[in-house]
């Protein structure tokens, strides 16, 4: 009898020491333990996390418990139907904080059945994910970066390259065959680029492989429609174009944007704005974006493209005297032009040149893009 009475102190002293122990590990916890009754949908037990974590107590849970069996009741109704997959569910949501912020969680919740077979608790843990959130974002910004730094250059280079190819048919063979090294390099760069960061490496992180071509006559229609929202009187005109131009399609819309932006705000609402899309006589392609307002003044026609010059009809006309530095920043890299010039009847023109091929040797779209070089997949 002495023995037996031994053996159950020794169970009880185990039993106790295994409990301080689990109460040790629920308190230092990064997870939130909790505990429901099935038939009330009420918390039955919280761990001590959630007051570190989220600010509340068993006592002052109701908005928590609100979020943590929000789908319980049709959860329930669905097992009790034969869903099996119900017993045990890991979902992501977001919870209020007792400070009334919206924090980013994962729940993971299991049924515990009773003698019948019917869900009586269901048992769980809640993970903060805020800290894996801000580290996804992290990974969304290096990549961004990444892209943007490899890219900018590379964009500078392949410009270079098919401006010296469109002008030196003066060249030897040798020349040409070094233009040609150059540009396979920065394809097999760009290549590299796709492969590291690919459309399903980029689409993990939250950003689309970007397209690298774009049909010229779309852009222009593009430009001009987004542009019609502020001036109803805008025409487009293209002629000779080529399908497909390389270059980097965000850049060039954002070049035509500032120019359209640029002529709407210095002319009357009534004047017609003209944006024309043509072979360049020199080679090449232009775009030209002419309005038929008061012109700028020709003493100032070299300054226009300086970073943060304004013109002496800027006043009263908001901007920063960037826009235009911008616009030539763009066509630089891209080994073009921008350049402006007053029309002898009236108004400004604007004329975007680019080294573009009439008939590209080769087509860079993704294979699923559409005729504005969006993809379905992004």
């Amino acid at each position: 009898m002495g023995r037996t009475i031994a053996e159950l102190q020794a169970a009880l002293a185990q039993s106790q020491a295994n409990e301080a122990r689990y109460r040790l590990l629920l308190e230092h916890s990064g997870e939130i333990s909790w505990m429901a009754d099935c038939a009330t949908l009420q918390l039955t037990w919280l761990s001590p996390a959630a007051e570190r974590q989220f600010g509340y107590t068993l006592e002052t849970a109701q908005a928590l418990a609100a979020g943590l069996l929000k789908d319980l009741p049709p959860r329930l109704a669905r097992y009790a139907k034969g869903d099996l997959s119900r017993r045990r569910l890991l979902r992501e949501t977001e919870l209020l904080h007792r400070d009334g912020r919206a924090v980013p969680v994962e729940i993971e919740s299991t049924l515990i059945l009773d003698e019948a077979g019917v869900p009586a608790t269901v048992v769980g843990v809640l993970r903060d994910l805020s800290g894996r959130r801000q580290l996804a974002q992290q990974q969304k910004k290096f990549a961004s970066m990444l892209s943007h730094e490899f890219r900018t250059p590379l964009s500078t280079i392949d410009g270079a390259v098919q401006r010296l190819e469109m002008t030196g048919a003066h060249h030897d063979e040798g020349t040409r065959k070094r233009y040609r090294k150059i540009q396979t390099a920065v394809d097999r760069m760009l290549a590299m680029l796709d492969e590291y960061l690919s459309p399903e490496r980029m689409a993990s992180i939250g950003r689309a492989r970007q397209p690298n071509e774009i049909n010229p006559s779309t852009l222009l229609q593009a430009a001009a429609e987004q542009a019609r929202l502020r001036r109803p009187h805008i025409t487009v005109h293209t002629s000779g174009l080529p399908q497909w131009m390389r270059c980097d399609p965000a850049g060039m819309r954002l070049c035509l944007e500032i120019l359209l932006d640029n002529a709407i705000k210095y002319t009357n609402d009534k004047i017609p704005i003209e944006l024309t899309g043509r072979i360049a006589t020199e080679g090449g392609v232009e775009f030209l974006v002419r309005d038929h307002g008061a012109g700028i003044a020709e003493a100032e026609l070299p300054f226009i493209f300086g970073k943060a010059y304004r013109g002496s009809n800027a006043a009263g006309v908001a901007g920063s005297g960037l826009g235009l530095y911008m616009a030539r920043a763009i066509a630089d890299v891209h080994g073009g032009t921008v350049s402006a010039r007053n029309v002898s009847e009236s108004g400004t023109e604007f004329r975007i040149w680019l080294p573009i091929a009439v008939h590209a040797g080769k087509n860079l779209a993704p294979a699923d893009a559409s005729s504005d070089n969006s993809s379905d997949a992004s």
